[in-house]
């Protein structure tokens, strides 16, 4: 779709080891993209979460750090290979189909894309990737541990990013102005990243305690879900 997406794919090429991995290939995917390239403003977005969350971990505000920095990078290997399977032309999850699909739609505002991308990320990838990093740190997905507690100390750095982005971002995906538009305005409104993650939390224990054999249909039900909430952010603008 665009003529840099060799590039692109190449940088989500190698999972990521560690935060200041994610970090360097999100600052790819960033120098790479144009403006007019609907995935710069949701990975944009994210580096900037993403910063975030490495400055508060290095800070020492959490019960489990260690847990936290490792829940991050499974996060984001969600995300790049969701990225990588559209661009090579191999199967990716509908609701990020739904916004790798319509990249260079330009009546299509920023802060869509951006939105898209997290429903899609917090939506469908979290739940797996709380899952993964449990079984890596033998921790197990409950309400009231440790890890669930430092998870939810990050809902404000998520509200205050998102807050912001809805500002910054409402504008055309080349840049100009938007016109007032109503159903927009309403989606973002209702935008709380805060339930989105509760839910995904719920999400993740349902998915680790269910038979192996019921887990991949539970993720297919999540992808319907989220790509129906995924289509409706993307409705292009007047």
């Amino acid at each position: 779709m665009f003529p840099y997406d060799p590039v692109l794919a190449a940088a989500v090429r190698n999972p990521p080891q560690s935060i200041a991995d994610v970090l360097q290939t999100m600052q790819t995917i960033d120098a790479a993209c144009d403006d007019v390239d609907g995935l710069k403003w949701f990975n944009w977005l994210y580096l900037q979460v993403t910063q975030a969350i490495e400055a508060r971990v290095n800070g020492g505000e959490f019960a489990d750090p260690a847990w936290l920095a490792q829940l991050d990078v499974q996060f984001a290997q969600l995300y790049f290979q969701a990225l990588g399977a559209a661009l090579t032309g191999a199967a990716c999850p509908g609701c990020w189909q739904a916004m790798f699909g319509c990249r260079d739609n330009m009546k299509i505002a920023r802060i869509q894309f951006a939105l898209a991308g997290i429903n899609a990320h917090i939506n469908h990838d979290l739940p797996e990737a709380v899952v993964a990093t449990c079984k890596l740190t033998n921790t197990v997905p409950q309400h009231g541990t440790p890890q669930y507690n430092d998870y939810t100390a990050l809902d404000s750095t998520f509200e205050a990013l998102i807050d912001t982005a809805k500002t910054t971002l409402s504008v055309r995906l080349p840049g100009d102005a938007l016109p007032p538009v109503s159903h927009l305005e309403d989606l973002m409104a209702a935008w709380d990243v805060g339930a989105a993650r509760e839910k995904a939390w719920w999400n993740a224990e349902t998915l680790w305690n269910l038979p192996a054999i019921f887990a991949a249909g539970f993720m297919e039900s999540i992808d319907g879900f989220t790509t129906v909430i995924g289509k409706a952010l993307l409705v292009p603008v007047p």
